[in-house]
């Protein structure tokens, strides 16, 4: 279910609720009274309830579970050669004059 800000006009008094989007809006301000509450534009907010909300509610029997390194991926560290040594530098000779 959503949760949606709403503000009272007369008071200034910032509240949420959690409602169904089939709910009407309230219409009482809490802190005031006054029927002045209007519903406030704001970022989107949601609960996921349940263990495991996508395991659980919506995965298929058939899924099978994902490795996030691909498949048949290793866990192990790439290996390094044996002997790693810098190459020998090639001997750099003047060029001759003329």
């Amino acid at each position: 279910m959503p949760i949606y800000e709403f503000q009272c006009n007369a008071c200034g008094h910032r509240f949420d609720r959690l409602q169904k989007l089939s709910d009407a809006d309230p219409s009482v301000c809490p802190s005031c009274g006054a029927p002045q509450v209007q519903r406030q534009i704001s970022a989107p907010s949601f609960r996921l309830a349940g263990g495991g909300w996508y395991e659980t509610d919506f995965k298929k029997d058939g899924d099978k579970k994902r490795n996030l390194a691909g498949e048949g991926a290793t866990s192990k560290p790439a290996e390094s050669p044996a002997a790693a040594s810098p190459a020998p530098a090639p001997e750099s000779k003047p060029a001759a004059s003329s």
